[in-house]
């Protein structure tokens, strides 16, 4: 007997603060549907692929609905969600009998209309198929609760931030699914929060403490028959769920996810101060001062300006104009303004711009400044590093400028710069540059850790501060629940 499992995605981790809304044609621009999922999506490390690679394995027929994937942005439009709750919802009516479906979602989508986006896609699928099995797969910085997950029968997340697991966590899921399907048993599902929010730069999992503790729960693994996911959330989705969590899926039932669940969420809430500060933060000015000491000599120098949240910021384009450091790099600088005009002048003109910091305030506004034009045009590629390696990336119009020894790759669409990429697709490497300005968090590390003389990690007055503290939450209880009074503060960036 062929199993048939259903699969569909939604995913798009929200930046509350951003006030630029992701729309339902922003979705549908990335929307991959029906035969075209497996076609795409095989062989590649993502959800889509490694749970394809599991059911062709067992002999199971996957059922591809739906596939859109937006990445790091603002909120959704609660259009956007209705559209796809509904699609999901019809599309597990109209597609015979299914046994089971995997459902990838994020776990920090946020819409102004939905309280949790991704509980209510949950509940729309069990709302529509009220007996069928649901495994969900989830983003490593997802927020989550125990409500989240009340439709779902199996959850897991990605194990890695860098997030070099995905296809390894579409497997998962997809195991876990069949298993389930093919015993009739139900595992265990719990979930455990700490009541600790870290910002996106100190959740790299290999990062101390937390590294400790994820090994603790590779230990309890292998101690018992159960998958658990250590959860770094994400704080700059403003919810009542935002922060840290843990999901234990444990076929020796409830009770006992439940309680290897608390055990691990208990080890965040103790480590949680040495966890908030793993790595150290400087102002933008010191990262510049100190790369231009290091840099020189094959390996470039990294600065990351990790609080950009939309890739526009100007606050470290500003610094590294300002400043002699040689050959520099700032690659994929989201502005669609600016790389079309690049486009229309073409390669080999001049041209004045008013570059980047348009999305909000905060990121520092546009930079009026003369560049050369060194290539335009539209630009898609795969990715080759191991981030979502093999998946289709569209920048859009596209343009490579030259301001001095600065160069910049101007894009239409939001992209993340966290391996070679960037520079292959333009017959560049990273060795080429003295210094790179990334706008990263943690998928750069993978890459960069091997490569880079030094990785310099600035604060800068934007949407992802380091201090989560001066987030100003209006849905998280930042109160008991939340007792970060004994965690070392960051001092406040200069005015």
């Amino acid at each position: 007997m062929v199993r048939r499992i259903a699969f569909a995605g939604f995913n798009l981790e929200s930046v509350t603060a951003v006030p630029r809304t992701s729309r339902l044609a922003d979705f549908e621009r990335v929307c991959v549907r029906g035969q075209a999922i497996p076609d795409q999506f095989a062989g590649t490390n993502t959800v889509a692929g490694g749970a394809l690679r599991v059911l062709e394995a067992h002999g199971a027929e996957m059922v591809p609905l739906f596939h859109s994937l937006l990445g790091a942005l603002g909120p959704a439009e609660d259009a956007a969600v209705l559209a796809y709750a509904q699609e999901l919802a019809t599309g597990l009516k109209t597609s015979g009998k299914l046994d089971g479906l995997v459902l990838y979602l994020h776990g920090a989508c946020w819409a102004p209309g939905f309280a949790d986006v991704e509980a209510t896609l949950i509940a729309r699928a069990r709302a529509a198929a009220p007996d069928l099995p649901i495994a969900v797969a989830l983003d490593y910085h997802g927020n989550i609760d125990t409500a989240t997950l009340e439709g779902a029968d199996i959850a897991v997340a990605y194990r890695h931030s860098p997030h070099t697991d995905m296809g390894e966590t579409g497997e998962r899921a997809a195991r876990a699914l069949l298993r389930m399907v093919e015993t009739g048993a139900r595992p265990g599902l719990a979930v455990s929060r700490p009541g600790v929010v870290i910002p996106s730069i100190q959740s790299a999992t290999a990062l101390e403490p937390l590294a400790s503790v994820i090994a603790q729960a590779r230990a309890e693994e292998a101690a018992g028959d159960c998958d658990i996911s250590v959860m770094g959330g994400f704080a700059y989705a403003d919810s009542p769920n935002t922060g840290m969590s843990v999901i234990c899926l444990d076929w020796q039932g409830q009770r006992s996810a439940e309680q290897k669940a608390a055990r691990l969420s208990a080890a965040l809430h103790t480590a949680r101060a040495e966890i908030s500060a793993a790595i150290p933060v400087c102002p933008m000015d010191h990262a510049v001062a100190e790369a231009g000491r290091l840099c020189g000599g094959g390996s470039p120098v990294v600065i990351l300006e990790h609080a950009d949240r939309m890739n526009d910021s100007t606050h470290g384009l500003r610094a590294v104009l300002e400043t002699d450091l040689g050959r520099v790099m700032v690659p994929f600088l989201c502005d669609p303004e600016s790389a079309e005009a690049a486009c229309a002048a073409g390669a080999g003109a001049e041209l004045t711009l008013a570059l980047g910091g348009k999305s909000t305030p905060e990121t520092g506004g546009p930079l009026r400044l003369t560049a050369r034009v060194l290539w335009a045009g539209e630009k898609r590629f795969t990715v080759s590093g191991r981030y979502q390696q093999g998946a289709p990336v569209d920048l859009g119009l596209t343009a490579l400028i030259e301001v001095g020894t600065v160069r910049i790759s101007v894009t239409s669409h939001f992209a993340f710069a966290v391996d070679g990429d960037p520079f292959y697709i333009f017959g560049e490497t990273p060795e080429d540059y003295d210094v790179i300005l990334l706008r990263s968090k943690t998928h750069f590390r993978d890459f960069y850790t091997p490569r880079a003389k030094a990785i310099l990690v600035a604060d800068t007055p934007d949407l992802g501060p380091a201090d989560v503290r001066l987030i100003p939450y209006r849905q998280l209880d930042t109160g008991a629940a939340y007792p970060w009074q004994d965690a070392p503060r960051i001092p406040p960036l200069p005015q």
